[in-house]
């Protein structure tokens, strides 16, 4: 597992995708989690901080104590934390722009609570295949920012406005999906948790922790030119 940080209280990894971070009965018959991995590999015990889904790569920070575990996860319902992903989606969205739409918990039809994401594009593509009533297909690549953390929150946002994730089968769109195999070969979700910016919960300090894209999001970056968009 690749360590983005570590010191005497926490720990950051970029999580693989594919990869569950913790036991689940939504995936009750899989065996490989990335707390069971990491913890093997640190050798000590460790605290999830926050969670990443299952498609998602990307920061993901864990704590080497219950107490430092709650004070980070206190500073995310704090909103105190800045979090930034990479996302590439259907359409051109506007240069920036925020969503704010109430959303479920795990169970759809819970109740709901105040979502808000806000995001700017970085750059934008065209695709020449045509598919349905248009001869060409237009996409971008934007940086999300989530201000909450509600369950999916980032992929049914951008589905709500119809800026829908590439690769995503539970919040996307099927024929762009198709799409995306047939001819560029990808089977996987498009969303990568990029940057984490927070205080340190001991020491105050402010820490920004970033997570290279993986070999797969490179060869996106780089057939469509936006290698420099991610550039900071």
């Amino acid at each position: 597992m690749e360590i983005l940080y570590e010191d005497a209280e926490l720990l950051a990894v970029n999580k693989p995708a594919g990869l569950l971070v913790h036991k689940s009965k939504i995936a009750s018959d899989e065996t490989d989690f990335l707390l069971e991995r990491i913890k093997e590999q640190a050798g000590a015990n460790l605290y999830l901080a926050h969670r990443l889904d299952r498609a998602t790569s990307g920061v993901l920070l864990l704590a080497k104590s219950r107490e430092i575990a709650g004070e980070i996860g206190r500073a995310f319902m704090a909103r105190e934390v800045v979090k930034k992903y990479l996302a590439v989606v259907r359409g051109w969205p506007a240069a920036e722009g925020e969503i704010d739409y109430p959303l479920p918990g795990v169970r759809e039809h819970g109740p709901r609570k105040p979502a808000l994401t806000r995001w700017r594009t970085l750059a934008t593509a065209t695709v020449p295949i045509a598919m349905g009533r248009y001869p060409e297909q237009r996409y971008a690549l934007v940086e999300a920012s989530p201000e909450t953390g509600r369950y999916r929150q980032i992929r049914k946002h951008f589905h709500h406005v119809s800026h829908h994730i590439v690769g995503d089968t539970s919040h996307g769109r099927g024929d762009h999906n198709r799409l995306w195999r047939i001819h560029f070969g990808m089977h996987r979700m498009l969303l990568h948790a990029w940057r984490l910016e927070f205080a340190h919960p001991l020491s105050g300090a402010k820490l920004t922790l970033v997570a290279p894209v993986d070999a797969v999001w490179r060869s996106v970056l780089e057939r469509f030119g936006w290698v420099d968009a991610t550039t900071v």
